[in-house]
């Protein structure tokens, strides 16, 4: 993840939980703020009801890859939480499932960067 930060403390997903625009999707709801620098931060959130710990970071490592895969097609300068949807089975998710739901809350945000060709 060249152009993107972590975020890590709680005051930090609280800020743009609050202040950011929900985008749902079937399996994950992205929250995403403007933050006016030349870089995007993300967070992850899986809630511990979900699963134990092995299906939950499992999740997350489904959900970072996929937004590596659009990294280079995003705009700079959001906060992106991806928030996983609690009434989903962890069980019945697969990478091109949440890969579908990304691209389609990307296309709803706009933030994908404009091709020129």
């Amino acid at each position: 993840m060249k152009n993107t930060i972590m975020l890590k403390k709680n005051y930090q997903f609280k800020n743009v939980l609050s202040k950011g625009i929900y985008y749902t999707g079937v399996y994950i709801t992205a929250v995403i703020q403007k933050n006016n620098k030349n870089i995007n931060y993300l967070g992850i959130a899986v809630g511990v009801k979900n699963g134990k710990a092995i299906k939950r970071n499992k999740l997350k490592r489904l959900i970072r890859e996929n937004y590596r895969i659009y990294e280079e097609k995003i705009k700079n300068g959001n906060n992106i939480i991806f928030l996983w949807n609690k009434k989903r089975n962890i069980e019945e998710v697969n990478f091109k499932n949440i890969q579908q739901d990304i691209k389609r809350i990307f296309d709803k945000a706009k933030i994908i960067k404009e091709e020129n060709i």
